[in-house]
């Protein structure tokens, strides 16, 4: 696959809403066919993982990317890949608390 740079603006694709709680929760859809990027933002510490949707592997607080409340992150993906996300462990510097991720695709 060639690079993919991160664009200012993209357009928007599929909205995918995924609640989370101490267990891995995993989108409904694959990405889309044209998506090369998502766009995520939670409401509380999270961690995320991407992987191929025939072999998905689910998040755990050891195998996945942290992301904090309230920020925005874009990530490049592949088409067909889904994401599996957890609550963010504790170790006492974050709030475990159960949230909502939103998942935007960008093409």
């Amino acid at each position: 696959m060639s690079f993919f740079p991160k664009q200012q603006a993209s357009r928007q694709g599929a909205v995918q809403v995924i609640a989370y709680a101490g267990t891995a929760a995993t989108i409904a859809n694959a990405f889309g066919p044209e998506t090369y990027q998502i766009r995520l933002c939670a409401n509380s510490a999270c961690q995320y993982l991407i992987s191929e949707a025939a072999n998905v592997v689910a998040a755990t607080v050891s195998n996945a990317t942290f992301l904090p409340a309230n920020v925005i992150e874009y990530v490049i993906v592949q088409p067909g890949q889904k994401l599996s996300v957890i609550q963010a462990a504790t170790g006492g510097l974050v709030t475990a608390t159960n949230g909502t991720l939103n998942v935007t695709e960008l093409s």
